[in-house]
């Protein structure tokens, strides 16, 4: 006899501020299809690339002041997904609760480490001297890597460590540490069909 269907894990969540509005839909148990409009293509690129690896459903729908820079957007952004992915995630029975994965670009290589632990924290290092400074697509700097993953890893409950390990091409380790934190999230989020309840000694996440 197989096992009855779950609903999928669903949010939406929204936000509006004098500099920018956000509108955000998540299906935790999707194929990975993303329609994707921050106004931020580079940001746009680094979320398509979260959800096809992750196997996350996602669409977003933002604008703001990025003709002054695209910090606001960013972070709101961020800031949004966090928060459904923590409302999505429910009471976190029968999930994995841990991922880790080591993901290459060329010549980048980054790993991300992921735990749904209800305790928001994040390590991340590596990047090399100067990348924060660095315009990627001559827009995005390379310091709102770690602020988006920080907005994230906050809003969500995450316990995150996001390491590169090698790279030289600033797009390209932008990208390794969005798929390696996507690839770990993917593992930490599936449901186990031998997890009994929240996988906590504590039982709560």
């Amino acid at each position: 006899m197989t096992a009855p269907a779950r609903d999928h894990r669903t949010a939406s969540a929204r936000r509006v501020t004098s500099e920018s509005s956000v509108e955000l839909d998540i299906d935790l148990d999707g194929d990975g299809t993303a329609h994707i409009d921050t106004s931020v293509p580079f940001f746009d690129h680094m979320l398509n690339a979260f959800a096809k690896h992750s196997l996350t459903n996602l669409t977003v729908r933002a604008s703001g002041d990025t003709d002054i820079d695209a910090h606001h957007t960013v972070e709101d952004v961020s800031i949004v997904l966090g928060t459904a992915i923590r409302e999505a995630l429910g009471d976190k029975s029968g999930i994995s609760r841990y991922g880790d994965a080591l993901v290459p670009l060329d010549e980048a290589l980054a790993q991300a480490v992921v735990d749904i632990s209800g305790r928001p924290y994040l390590v991340h290092d590596g990047e090399p001297a100067g990348f924060e400074y660095h315009l990627i697509g001559g827009h995005f700097t390379g310091s709102m890597v770690r602020h988006a993953f920080e907005a994230i890893t906050f809003n969500a409950g995450l316990t995150v460590h996001v390491r590169v390990l090698s790279g030289r091409d600033p797009h390209h380790i932008a990208e390794a540490e969005f798929k390696a934190f996507a690839r770990a999230f993917r593992q930490a989020k599936a449901l186990d069909p031998l997890v009994n309840g929240v996988p906590s000694t504590k039982g709560a996440l």
